[in-house]
């Protein structure tokens, strides 16, 4: 493994004002050897690593002092100054850390005058008055309480003043928040203020025991008791307040039990109270007046779902369950606890609120246990296997042990293993593996389909319990029965999980009862021989999931058992030596080896290596099998090793030659990738052992821990390395000849891309065993610049990426003719007809703009053809080149492509045919790739190239938008405007107007009985339009147009235009105010850029442009989300209120597309609801949701299906959309109910939409078909359909 550099700490240093320092200078000595001295030397440091040094030198300087001499005035006041200093360090400075680690040694003498400081700076504290200021203070308190003890005294000292002073803060923080609705930035803020303070009185009302000797405090006149009441008020304020997050509610609800109990009487009157809240209901029982003034209103109101949630959570949390403390009250309470989640559990549906009743269960379970030791024969009855209790967990895990959150089934099976012990404990131990209960659950488990994935869990749990003894009882062919169905990758990590709790529990129990017998021969025939099969004579899936999911643990398990099966494995060898479509018993034994190796089973330290087990012979046979994974797993045995730092045999660079002399040029995408990975590591170990060997080198000294074959001299290795490394590059670059396969292309660039960020030119005085510029010329240079012409733009990338990662010195052209050239060549292709050149030409660009001779070189290009000249003004020269290339190239490609929108105005079809305008973009956006838009220094010209581009856009986008938003734009040619053609023109463009509005469905069409298709009044008037056009040339050669190249030119135009607008919005810095030095882009340009994607997409009708469209658009919503100025902030929201406002109007004159699945419209949504921030609490999901459901339902009103139509569609798209995750689980009963309503419509479309819906929340609930067998035994519904359903 490589190890990471580490991150150098930066800390913030220490700043005092300017009367603390005359203070301090005042009471300096001339020595500066006092306390005074040291502080001032401090606080005037700059260095805040340095000031640690000096304030840990603070309590050895206290040490040396007499007692008598503590009283001095110069102690008190550094004191002070310390105590300001420390309160006013942010809490993440590790300087604050550090004095209170300091300030904790303080001599005895001068503790009190301490004390006296620091309460007073923290009464000073308290007296903030700024809303804005109170985190500063929260987290004062906070650090004062963690393990400082000056802190922790003086929040004792002044308690009542810091409840008060929390009770103020959690009152003004809410107000505050509902004045910022919409603001999310501002509100995630406030709320996180609010959780912290809602800690602070956690911890400190948890210390209200300590703090106040004895029971004064309850009495109802005392201020520390009425700020308890208040803060109790406010808390169960807070649990019924669903426009907080989740967690300050679950804070709260742990804040209330506290608090109950911390005021309560007696232990004996919590259970009681606590019952009161979680049954909402006082009943019979009495209530003291304190409790129903505070929280009343929880018991005798209804309660939200996720209040009680929390009060359950909370009263599992802080009660004591442990030795029946709270009697027979409290075993009642914990049984009510679990009534209520029950219930709880078949109400929310939530994923949020369904990760914490998964938490909750396991607390509870958790108490059961607890309160097992000490318990009535009633609750351990309450508690059996048997019991109804124990029966609805069994229920709830059963129908949660596969739901969709990674969270809720690893708590589901924490609470099966608890279940289990709490049932363990209720019979006696010898009597559990004949016991009902167990033996009923083992058959059950096992009569399930091995498909079901909790199955695994359960009985995992379950041998954890009663052994594996007496699970194989029941059925002997388990392991097999495993091992079979580890073909299914989905599948695979459960049975690997659970085939190793068996085997580790097998081999612990044959261990201990074998005395005399050997034990390992029972545990091979059991685990290991049907592996070996199965790796022999299974399927290709079988294989591949037993050797990453089954052997490595067996083999940790068992490293002795590799013998075993090596030597099995050799026999078979020469017999069955595999095929293309096997890999036969010789890649069985490459895929163990490589496995035994990659697990630390094969060191040379141990002497076990894999020249110790098989010869090189066979590993050279496995280099070249017919069957690709076994040459990957020969590459891999070579290449990779549990130490980064194991010495490469010359044996292994002769088979590594040996193997990329016949394997780059592998048509297997996969396998290209992962020789390309394993060679990384090769040379990753080639680059830490090199540095072990320098060390060995200049120390002359032979270590036994190293591998053997440094015993002969490191410097001969090390040249062994170099020639490797040089051979390896020489053959890479001989397969880039002109005409080599795109696969041998991409093997070669991705290993040399690796070898180049493996050994970069050395700094200082490191030591560097090899580096690539050494290998490389200008020849070479040439060589990767040419594989820019490929057709693929992975080969561009690569090329264009190792280029990057050469020193500039190698890649630097000197020659001004050549970049001339370049530069032409690269112009040229951006407006070639064939897409991939214009990729060709952005590489070709971004790499001249690194050229620092490019603007000098092109000095007279411009000079003598069309274009800008340089731009020349006083400074110039200390601006970086890359800077002004950028600029230069950015404003060529902008003035041509501008003069090319001027000609494709008139003639469209001749932009299609001569210059497609879509390449500069494409260009222009790879240019910004070379630059750091944030320093910038031209700021004036990049200020005004921005807003011209921003126009571009918008022209470019008018020229071809007739086209994308064609009803039928796929056999469309516009006309020019030549005046001969201006009738024509019109026709067509009548023509290309959507039909397909909203009054699509509202008028009925009729036909003729003459022409039954009624076309005669589509071409009465309308010449001959054939899908072809001819056009002129610049030599006036004649070209052919067809309908395909104009569609192309236009929809590729239309998505440079939306990345452009897209890339500018995420990447240009935002000038909120006029007066912004660095801002690029104004308020006003992102809201036409907004107003720009919104019209595009909601009436786009080519789904290649509405697709693009949308890709920018979700950066620029990304970014209105996250922006500092609030106007922009709400952008988002009102957008989505508009168009679901226009949705629901159903104007037969709106321009929202009624068919083709509406087109852009879902997209539109999809962007704006994706933008929202997660961990908020998803408001416009919900409002969506709600509106899209009640649209997509049937309703009285047959007036107009267009609204139900576009509903379903958005709802099928928000339903595929991952990025909303379970945040769009809750709404699929309600998507389900509205899909099969919708079958029963008269309208088609609205049948046909319901249908589509449908599918996706099939899709979304049972996942994909991941196997080509339709009757594989993981694609049949019944025996899982219900458990997934009940989610909904």
């Amino acid at each position: 493994m490589v190890l990471k550099k580490k991150k150098d700490i930066q800390v913030a240093p220490l700043i005092v004002g300017h009367q603390e320092l005359e203070t301090l200078g005042s009471f300096a000595d001339a020595e500066g050897e006092n306390l005074a001295s040291l502080l001032l030397r401090c606080v005037q440091l700059t260095d805040g690593l340095v000031q640690i040094h000096c304030i840990k030198q603070i309590v050895p300087l206290l040490e040396k002092i007499d007692g008598n001499q503590a009283c001095d005035p110069m102690f008190q006041s550094c004191l002070d100054i310390l105590g300001r200093i420390y309160f006013s360090v942010g809490s993440k400075n590790p300087l604050k850390k550090v004095l209170a680690s300091s300030l904790n040694g303080l001599p005895e003498p001068f503790f009190a005058d301490a004390i006296c400081s620091f309460t007073c700076c923290l009464q000073e504290e308290l007296k903030t008055t700024n809303l804005y200021s109170y985190r500063k203070v929260i987290d004062n308190l906070a650090s004062c309480m963690e393990n400082f003890n000056l802190g922790r005294t003086s929040v004792m000292n002044l308690f009542k003043d810091v409840l008060q002073f929390l009770q103020k803060v959690l009152v003004e923080i809410p107000e505050e928040n509902r004045k910022f609705t919409g603001n999310h930035i501002a509100q995630t803020e406030l709320m996180h203020d609010l959780l912290i303070a809602i800690r602070v009185s956690v911890m400190l009302v948890q210390k209200v025991q300590e703090i106040s000797q004895g029971d004064l405090w309850k009495i109802p006149s005392s201020p520390v008791w009425q700020s308890m009441g208040g803060l109790l008020s406010i808390f169960s304020k807070f649990l019924r307040n669903d426009d907080l997050l989740q967690n300050i509610q679950s804070t709260s609800g742990l804040a209330v039990i506290l608090l109950i109990k911390t005021m309560c009487d007696t232990a004996e009157m919590i259970p009681g109270l606590v019952n009161c809240l979680i049954l909402h209901s006082v009943g019979s029982c009495r209530v003291p007046e304190w409790f129903m003034n505070s929280c009343g209103s929880l018991c005798v109101e209804d309660v939200p779902g996720p209040a009680l949630l929390f009060l359950c959570q909370g009263a599992l949390a802080m009660l004591n369950w442990k030795n029946g403390s709270m009697g027979q009250s409290g075993e009642k309470l914990l049984l009510d606890i679990a009534s209520v989640l029950f219930t709880l559990s078949l109400q929310l549906k939530e994923s949020s609120l369904e990760m914490f009743l998964s938490r909750i269960l396991v607390m509870w379970t958790n108490s059961a246990l607890d309160s097992f030791e000490s318990s009535s024969l009633s609750l351990k009855s309450s508690l059996n296997g048997n019991s109804d209790t124990v029966g609805k967990l069994l229920e709830y895990v059963y129908t949660h042990w596969e739901h969709p959150l990674d969270a809720v089934r690893y708590q589901t099976k924490t609470i099966f293993r608890n279940l289990l012990q709490i049932h363990q404990g209720t019979v006696e131990r010898s009597d559990c593996v004949s016991d009902r209960f167990f033996l009923g659950l083992t058959e059950s488990l096992l009569r399930l389909e091995w498909h079901v994935k909790g199955k695994y869990t359960g009985l995992s749990c379950l041998v954890d319990c009663v052994g594996i003894e007496n699970v194989l009882a029941v059925n002997k062919t388990i392991p097999s029965q495993i091992l079979e169905v580890m073909g299914d990758q989905s599948l695979a990590p459960y049975a690997g999980d659970l085939l190793e709790t068996m085997f580790k529990n097998h081999k612990n129990r044959l261990k201990s009862q074998a005395l005399c017998r050997p034990w390992i021969d029972q545990w091979h025939e059991t685990w290991v021989s049907p592996l070996l099969l199965i790796l022999r004579e299974g399927s290709l899936e079988q294989m591949a999931c037993l050797i990453d999911y089954y052997l490595p643990k067996l083999l940790k398990c068992s490293p002795e058992s590799l013998s075993y099966m090596v030597n099995i494995l050799q026999t078979s060898t020469n017999i069955n030596t595999g095929s293309c479509s096997s890999r036969g018993s010789l890649g069985v034994l490459m895929a163990c080896l490589r496995t035994a190796r990659a697990h630390g089973h094969l060191q040379s330290a141990s002497h076990v290596t894999w020249g110790s087990l098989v010869s090189s012979a066979k590993i050279k046979q496995g280099l070249v099998h017919q069957h690709c994974q076994v040459r990957i797993d020969a590459l891999g045995l070579l290449c990779e090793s549990h130490r980064s730092t194991e010495i490469v045999s010359v044996e292994e660079m002769q088979l590594l030659q040996f193997f990329i002399l016949y394997n780059l040029n592998s048509q297997s995408p996969g396998m290209r990738q992962q020789i390309c990975s394993l060679l990384q590591k090769l040379f990753s170990r080639i680059q830490e052992s090199s540095q072990v060997l320098y060390k060995l080198e200049q120390s002359k000294s032979q270590q036994e821990s190293v591998n053997d074959s440094t015993k002969k001299n490191p410097s001969e290795t090390l040249q062994q390395y170099q020639d490797f490394m040089s051979s390896v590059c020489n053959s890479l670059f001989r397969a880039l000849f002109p005409g080599s396969s795109h696969s041998t292309k991409f093997s070669a660039l991705t290993i040399l891309v690796s070898i180049a960020e493996l050994f970069p030119v050395p700094e200082g005085k490191t030591q560097a065993v090899f580096q690539l510029s050494h290998e490389i010329d200008f020849a070479r240079v040439e060589t990767i610049m040419e594989c820019f012409s490929s057709t693929f733009e992975e080969v561009k990338i690569l090329a264009f990426n190792l280029l990057m990662k050469l020193p500039k010195t190698v890649t630097r052209i000197q020659d001004s003719l050549k970049l001339q050239a370049l530069f032409h060549a690269a112009m040229d292709l951006s407006t070639s007809t064939k897409p991939y050149d214009c990729v060709t030409a952005a590489y070709l660009l971004r790499f001249l703009i690194g050229q620092e001779g490019l603007l000098a070189a092109l000095a007279a290009f411009f000079n003598n053809s069309p274009g800008p000249s340089p731009c020349q003004r006083g400074g110039e020269e200390s601006v970086a080149f890359v800077e002004r290339n950028t600029l230069m190239v950015i404003r060529h490609l902008l003035e041509n492509l501008e003069r090319e929108i001027s000609q494709a105005e008139s003639s469209l079809l001749q932009a299609a045919a001569l210059f497609p305008m879509y390449g500069r973009v494409h260009c222009i956006i790879g240019a910004f790739q070379q630059l750091s838009l944030n320093n910038l220094t031209l700021v004036t010209e990049w200020r005004h190239m921005v807003a011209k581009l921003i126009l571009m856009s918008y022209r470019l986008s008018a020229v071809v938008a007739p086209v994308v938003q064609s009803s039928s734009p796929e056999g469309l040619i516009p006309v020019d405007t030549d005046s001969e053609m201006a009738s024509r023109l019109k026709m067509i463009l009548n023509e290309i107007q959507p039909r397909d509005t909203n009054d699509y469905f509202n008028q009925v069409k009729m036909t003729k009985k003459h022409n039954s298709l009624g076309f005669e009044d589509l071409t009465a008037d309308v010449p001959m339009i054939t899908t072809s056009a001819e056009m002129k040339g610049k030599e006036g050669q004649s070209c052919d147009v067809t309908a395909q190249a104009v569609l192309v030119c236009c929809w590729r135009s239309m998505k440079e235009v939306a990345l452009l607008l897209g890339m500018l919005c995420q990447l240009v810095p935002l000038q909120s105010v006029p007066e912004a030095p660095d801002g690029l882009v104004t308020v006003e340009q992102v809201k036409n850029i907004g107003d720009y994607f919104k019209q595009h997409l909601l009436q786009s009708r080519h789904r290649g442009a509405f697709e693009l469209a949308y890709t920018g658009f979700v950066k620029l919503t990304q970014v209105l989300t996250r922006c500092p100025s609030e106007c922009l902030q709400r952008l988002p929201e009102q957008w989505l209120r508009d168009v679901l406002e226009e949705i629901k109007s159903s104007n037969p004159s709106s321009k929202l597309c009624a068919t083709r699945r509406s087109a852009g419209i879902p997209f539109y949504i999809q962007a704006l609801l994706a933008s929202e921030p997660k961990k908020g609490r998803m408001d416009l999901l919900k409002i969506t949701m709600k509106e899209l459901i009640s649209l997509a339902l049937p309703s009285g009103d047959s007036q107009s299906s267009v609204p139900q139509v576009h509903a379903l569609n958005i709802l099928r798209a928000l339903f595929r959309d991952t990025r909303l995750g379970e945040n769009i689980i809750p709404y699929v009963a309600d998507g389900i109910q509205a899909a099969i309503l919708g079958f029963t419509s008269p309208v088609w479309a609205v049948r046909n939409s319901s249908t589509l819906l449908f599918s996706s929340l099939i899709t979304r609930i049972f996942g994909v078909k991941r196997g080509k067998d339709e009757h594989s035994k993981k694609n049949r519904g019944p025996p899982s359909a219900p458990e997934d359903l009940l989610f909904f």
